[in-house]
Order: structure tokens, then sequence, then C-alpha cells
């Protein structure tokens, strides 16, 4: 295979646009995907036309408009191009109306009180900025998603709106610094995509896998992750066949899977992509995921997306790498070589710590989820409270500029090895803080918080949304301000005393942060059911409705749809557990411990000591009495569900949640104590280390 040559060949993109359409019509796409212009109809023609032409030569026989519902996955709905000939023949079409629009049935995605069940049409609406591509010999359009009443029902939709101000806000504060010929300003972004693999014969064994994506029992292997020795480690034969078919399949995609290594915990991975606009970004990494999880069947293994697939060792994540860039070439999150003369750098620099401060609540919510409630607020996962972490350098330049006195540039300093032959090496200005959930990293901030199965489509939206609400408020008092650069240093001043707060680079896995982050104002909101009410609070829906990225009636769909969606999944766990638990793991302890009781009567009548049969079937059967406890417990729990989408998430979180904890514990006991064979279930040793 040459990667050159095969990379996005199954991608209408520039290339094959330049190639396909003419002259004209190219040029006026390129200003609608650039700039945003609208797009008329008889360019979307010409391009149906061309588009069409180009995937049937790529094979493809179907088309779909590929759409991201609020399911966190895709959604598509395949249409042949065949269609019949008056003579009875068969012909290949593809319209106009076709590209631009379909109209799948709303009725059964999630929709949070937005219409009633008998109110079914929704439509999907074609966009341009993403390439369409061919997937499965089915031409794959993406498009936005709306209901009959205009509200989006997706989450694309919301993300291109907030690119929109995004880019509308930033051009106002780039105007004043002369950079007059900046077209367009662009968020952009690069998910680090961390997964687990474990061998299908034994996923298949596994109810809670199958039905949960995550283990509810296991005991805890011999060996976790304690010698550090899986992390960049030599990756074996059958990963890596399965990560170069899964790469390759992502080139032909237009998709710039680059960075690929083993994790820290055993048989975790990760996949990391070269960054682009936040829209690509988004359409690339659901992308990511659905090849991920089909290249792993076909080499016999199952991708776990999950945030917490095992209980004691690291989860996993998905980095959130956010940064800015212009259509000339700018990184506004650049500090360059002295970052205190880098006005600019500074002002940008201010606009992010404000936003994070004042709407700390709406990025936990961006992350909030059941799987990623597992994995917040420990093993690498940053804690569930938002802080921002600058590093030494720039935290010390900040403190300075509050307090009015001169910064003073420490020299650059070079990491020598002592060693001859290697060269030195120019080190960072700060160092890394992996207990942070929002560092700034050279020149791009890395939020850590979201989890692996989460689309990173909410997070972006908030950052792109609320980034822009701090420079339209510090736009609107520099259009205006006699003295420019006196009057931006004031506003870094007053931005950096009124939300210090938010600045910490201590360690967020401590005891005392807790504490701390209250006595600073910072929230702590550690479940998904604490964090949503958040959403629907007067500040934040003033705040999406000024800039018309979500109405009310969204917001608080938005709100419904996530709280149902939290319960859900508990309840679906709670009931594999139950499940679990009734059918198979206690069966299989009084299995055990009949046999225990034959082995002790037989060694009693041949007059033999059975003192460790005796002790184990004693520890055994007081477990046993413990665990049918917490399952009736639990039965309780399930059983009295009270009415009502928050009452019943809260219920979740302190009823349903803790008694599945009790269950879980005593049964990974019970597992510990009974011999291998008498266990019915893959072992978490068998799970994590037969890669």
């Amino acid at each position: 295979m040459s990667i050159p040559t095969s990379f996005g060949e199954l991608v209408f993109n520039d290339a094959a646009m330049k190639a396909r359409l003419p002259a004209e019509t190219y040029l006026a796409l390129k200003q609608t995907i650039g700039h945003g212009k609208p797009l008329g109809a008889d360019i979307a023609g010409i391009v149906a036309a061309a588009m069409k032409d180009w995937a049937i030569e790529k094979g493809a026989t179907h088309f779909t408009h590929w759409f991201q519902p609020l399911t966190g996955c895709t959604a598509e709905k395949h249409d042949g191009f065949l269609s019949p000939a008056s003579d009875g023949s068969a012909i290949l079409e593809f319209s106009t109306k076709e590209l631009i629009t379909s109209e799948p049935d709303a009725s059964s995605f999630p929709s949070g009180g937005l219409r009633a069940t008998f109110e079914a049409r929704g439509y999907t609406a074609w966009d341009p900025t993403s390439y369409a591509f061919i997937k499965d010999a089915t031409l794959c359009i993406p498009t936005i998603f709306l209901s009959y009443s205009g509200d989006a029902l997706d989450t694309k939709t919301p993300l291109l709106r907030s690119m929109q101000l995004l880019d509308v806000q930033a051009r106002r504060i780039l105007k004043l610094f002369g950079h007059i010929n900046v077209g367009r300003v662009t968020s952009t972004a690069g998910p680090e995509q961390e997964y687990f693999l474990v061998r299908k014969d034994l996923f298949d064994k596994r109810p809670d896998l199958l039905f949960c994506s995550r283990t509810l029992f296991g005991a805890p292997s011999p060996k976790g992750q304690e010698l550090e020795d899986h992390y960049f480690g030599a990756i074996s034969p059958r990963v890596m066949a399965f990560m170069r078919d899964a790469d390759e399949e992502l080139w032909k995609l237009g998709v710039f899977a680059k960075t690929e290594h083993k994790e820290v915990a055993p048989g975790q991975y990760e996949l990391a992509c070269v960054y682009s606009d936040t829209n690509t970004a988004t359409d690339h990494n659901q992308l990511v995921m659905e090849v991920l999880r089909n290249a792993a069947l076909r080499h016999g293994l199952v991708c776990l997306l999950h945030e917490k697939p095992f209980a004691g060792i690291n989860g996993s994540g998905k980095h959130n790498n956010w940064s800015l860039s212009t259509d000339t070439g700018l990184n506004l999150l650049e500090p360059g070589k002295s970052p205190k003369d880098n006005l600019q750098f500074l002002l940008f620099l201010a606009a992010i710590t404000k936003a994070v401060d004042e709407y700390q609540d709406l990025l936990r919510i961006s992350v909030a989820s059941a799987g990623n409630d597992q994995r917040l607020g420990g093993f690498e996962a940053p804690p569930a409270i938002i802080s921002v972490y600058l590093g030494d350098t720039l935290s010390e330049l900040l403190s300075s500029i509050e307090r009015k006195e001169d910064y003073i540039e420490g020299a650059v300093r070079m990491l020598e090895s002592g060693i001859s032959v290697v060269p030195e090496l120019r080190m960072d200005t700060t160092d890394r803080n992996r207990t942070s959930p929002f560092a700034f990293t050279g020149n791009k901030f890395e939020f850590r918080m979201p989890g692996s199965s989460q689309s990173i489509a909410d997070v972006n939206t908030v950052l792109n949304t609320i980034v822009a609400e701090s420079l339209s408020g510090f736009a609107d008092e520099l259009e205006t301000a006699e003295d420019f650069r006196r009057e931006a240093f004031r506003i870094i001043r007053h931005t950096v005393r009124d939300h210090k707060s938010v600045l910490f680079g201590g360690n967020g896995y401590s005891d005392e942060w807790p504490e701390e982050a209250l006595s600073r104002g910072l929230l702590n909101l550690p479940t998904t059911a604490d964090a949503l009410p958040y959403l629907i609070k007067e500040k934040n829906i003033a705040l999406y409705t000024k800039h018309s990225i979500f109405t009310e009636r969204e917001l608080r769909s938005r709100y419904e749809i996530q709280l149902e969606n939290y319960s859900k999944v508990v309840h679906i766990e709670a009931s594999t557990m139950l499940s679990m638990a009734r059918r198979t793991l206690l069966p299989a302890t009084m299995d055990y411990q009949r046999k225990l009781a034959e082995d002790i009567l037989a060694k009693q009548q041949l007059r033999v000591n059975s003192h460790p049969e005796s002790t184990l079937l004693t520890a055994i059967s007081e477990n046993a009495d413990v665990m049918y406890a917490a399952i009736d417990a639990l039965q309780k729990a399930m059983d009295s569900i009270p009415a009502g989408a928050e009452a019943e998430a809260n219920h979740c979180k302190d009823v349903l949640v803790p008694a599945m904890r009790e269950l879980r514990t005593v049964t990974d006991t019970l597992e510990s104590l009974s011999a291998r064979g008498a266990w019915p279930i893959p072992s978490y040793e068998e799970l994590l280390f037969s890669l």
C-alpha cells in the first residue's frame, strides 16, 4: 500500500472536487467551505452530479446522509443510486435534493420532550464544510439533523453555530491588532483516543461486557499496572496487525491517524490524529471509534471504548487538545519566544481563563456520563473540579501583570544528558500536570476530562461558545478605547485578579484540594446527576440564547435527554448485575460449596483432617449469605425508583450505584476465594493479559 497514493482515496476532498468540478463551481464551493458563504442550489446540483459519478467509479452503490443524533453515535439511512427508467431498464440517479436534504424518521431518536412520538418528521441537511466519503460501498454525506419545528436534534448543528460565533468574535480582536487580512478564525482539536482490547472469545462469556461495555464484577488481577511496564511497551504482533488494519482504513477515509502506543493499563492503547478544525475533528473521531471497533472484530478482538471497563486500573479518556488558528497560518495560542511582549497572546489567554472560570459548570456537563463518573478523580483521570494549569512561567507572568510589576524572563534552559554524542535539548518552559483538567501545553489547551466513548462535539461547542463570550466582552471595551494597549493590559490585569481562583498548579488528587477548591468558589460536581441541573441555570440559558447556539427549548430537551440516558445506563447495569449474580455467579458459588462439603465428608469418613476445606467453606458460606442479601437489596432499590427524570437520576446516584457497589464487593471476594475452574466467567488475568 502506498500511503500518499491511497490517503483520502475514499473522500470527495479538495483534490477530487478540483478535478471534477467546473472552475467557477469549485471556487464557489471553496468560498462556502473556507469563509461560510451561502451555497446556491445551482452550485449544489453540479456538485451532486460530480459526487455521484466519483462515488460510482469508486464502487459505491448507495448513498446516505450521515448524521450525529443525541445518542453519542452516528446514524445513516441508505438509499440506492438505482432507479427505474421508462423502458423498464435501470439508471443511476442522485439529485440535487438528495444531496441537500433528506427526511429520516425523527421519532425514534432522543427528543427530550421536544415533540410527541407521533410527530415523526425530521430533516437532515448537507454540511458542505465536511467532506463526503465512501464507507462500505456507500456515499456518506455529513449532515446536520433538525426537527420539523427547526430544533437541533444533533451535536453537529450547535458545534457549527459555535464555530461561526467564535470566528466573528476572534476576528474583532485580531482586527484591533492590525490583522485585517484574516478571513477566518477556526477552533482546532486533536483528540487522543484511548481504548482497551480484549479477546472476543472471552468477551462473549461476559454478559456485563456485552450489555454494558464494562466489567460489573471482577476480582483484581495479581498484577495490574504497578510496574508501569505496559506504557509505551512493545506491541504484540496480533495487536500490531489490528492497528495497521485500522490505520489503512482510516487513511483511505482521509483521517490522519498518526500516533499509536500502549497506554498505562494492561490491554489499553491510544490512537491520536493530526489536528484539524473542530468540525472535521469531530467527524473523524466518530469514524475512528467505528473503525477501531470493526477492525478489532476482524482480528478476533473487541475494542472497548467505555471510560472504565476495569476497576482498579486506568480508565480511558479522550484528551481534547484545543486551539485557535487563522486562515493566514497563525496559531493564536502560540506564546512566541517572549510571552511578556506578546500582548495578543496574553489577551486570548485571559479570555480563556475568564471563560473557564465563569462556565466551569458547562465544561463539567460537557463530559458528564455514567461511564465517565466511574473514571474521573484517579488513575491519571483529572478530578471533577475544573481548574486551569498554566505552568510556572505563565503563572508568574500573569501574577506580575496583576501586581503591575516588571517580569524578567529566565534564560533558556537546556537539558544535558551527560553523554557527549547526544545533543543538548531545549527544555520546555513548564512541566506537565496530569491531574489538571484543563492544562496549557505549549500552544494549545489539553482538556483531559472527556470520556473515551463520548463525542467531542459537546466539549468543543462549550469551549467555542464560552471563549467567544469572553472575547466579545473584551472587544466591546477595546473597540472604544482611547489607548488600545493600555486598555488591553488593564483588561488582562483585572481578568487575572477576578479569575485567578481557577488557576491551580498543584496535585488535583490531594485530599486537601476539594476543600481548597471550595474556598476558592470552584464547583465540585462528582457525578452526572450533580452536574446536569446546572445546564438549565439562568446564566447558562442566557449565554446560549444570546449567541443563538441553543434555544431554551433545545437546552431543556438536552437536559431531559442526558438525565434519562444516565438513568437508563445505570438501570441496564443494575439489571445485568442482578441477572449475572442470580443466574450465574451465585449458583456457581453454591456448586463450589457443595463440592467442598463433599470433600469434607469424604475426609471425615477417612478420619483425615479437613480443616482447610472447612475454613474455606465457612468463608464462602458467610460471603454467599452477604451476596444474597446484597442481591435482595439491589432488587429493592430497583423496585423503588421514583417518578420524574431528576428524581430517578438522583435515586440512581444515591441508592442504585451504592447498592451495586456493595454487591460487587462481596462477589469479587467470592471470586478470590473460589477455585479457578469453579468461577464461571473469565477473570481479570485472562481479559487483561492474553494479547
